[in-house]
């Protein structure tokens, strides 16, 4: 396969396989899936992030990665040691809280050949760019897809790549939160390769993104993050994560599960700086929904949570 992005070749050490996924509890109204559909290990959504932080490079680094994973002999031999040797995945791109777009329907993957097919359709697929960060929004299109799919899995897995942290739509733990009590897991690839160096001011990215994503992203069991700290690095941690979604398994050093333990990064972050930057009124920050009760009239940037975020931001958000 002839595709047009060159990235260079990194091994990740340290990801032996562990401990394996327990199947998720689901909730009675859940169940949504017809006793008739094939059933497969594993139904996969891919959410990835194409907000403008992530430089035109990256997004085609990102998207050759997971071309070139699922046709990784890694991958597939990941696939083959199923009980059905097949997964179901589907692959859509977002960005705004409106603003998402399936590039791969669901697609059955039960050897190379179907895996090939995919790699094809994702990187015939041109390559844009969109405004805002709304992961919530993400995982809310992500949730239904589930119920769409022509086929049956054992496990339900969300997997999100991301630069930044939510910075409208709903809160981004809530819309974790509601995946969970469905029996999702959520996955992360937080994206470093845009931190913003220090004295300078992006509202778009935050320092230790993994830590947001361990803490306010991902969730349920098994769930782990994959960081890309390089753009050297998407083809081969997409391939190692992938492999280890589909076997079942989680890296060696994957974060635990943080409980009722406070976020190392505060989980309204992303809202927090978009409204210090833009302030609350502007038209630049209508796309942010006021919490439930109050109007965007009557929240105001002064206030506690702003007290404690400029307290966080200075060890937290370069340059802010």
């Amino acid at each position: 396969m002839n595709w047009r992005v060159r990235i260079g070749s990194i091994m990740i050490a340290g990801l032996t396989p562990t401990q394996a996924f327990s199947e998720p509890a689901r909730q009675p109204q859940a169940v949504i899936y017809a006793e008739n559909r094939p059933a497969v290990d594993v139904e996969l959504v891919i959410a990835v992030d194409i907000s403008y932080s992530m430089e035109m490079e990256d997004l085609a680094a990102q998207r050759e990665g997971f071309a070139k994973a699922v046709v990784s002999e890694e991958f597939l031999r990941a696939l083959r040691a199923g009980p059905t040797g097949k997964i179901a995945l589907t692959y859509f791109e977002w960005s705004a809280t409106n603003d998402q777009k399936i590039v791969v329907p669901w697609r059955q993957i039960d050897g190379p050949e179907a895996a090939k097919a995919v790699a094809d359709e994702l990187m015939k697929a041109p390559i844009r760019r969109g405004s805002r960060t709304s992961i919530s929004s993400a995982i809310r299109f992500a949730m239904p897809l589930f119920g769409q799919s022509p086929y049956r899995g054992s496990r339900q897995i969300i997997d999100i790549s991301g630069d930044g942290p939510n910075n409208t739509g709903d809160p981004v733990a809530t819309a974790r939160d509601a995946a969970l009590e469905n029996g999702i897991v959520i996955t992360g690839l937080p994206v470093l390769i845009n931190s913003t160096p220090n004295g300078t001011t992006d509202i778009n990215h935050v320092d230790h993104i993994d830590w947001y994503f361990e803490d306010c992203v991902i969730g349920g069991p098994g769930a782990f993050v994959m960081p890309i700290t390089g753009r050297e690095d998407f083809r081969d941690a997409i391939r190692t994560k992938l492999a280890l979604e589909v076997a079942g398994r989680t890296p060696s050093r994957s974060p635990a599960p943080v409980g009722n333990k406070e976020p190392r990064v505060l989980c309204t972050i992303g809202e927090k700086l978009w409204q210090q930057r833009w302030g609350p009124h502007s038209a630049a920050n209508k796309d942010v929904s006021p919490p439930a009760g109050a109007s965007k009239a009557t929240v105001s940037p002064v206030s506690q949570d702003d007290a404690l975020l400029n307290r966080k931001i200075k060890g937290i958000c370069r340059g802010c």
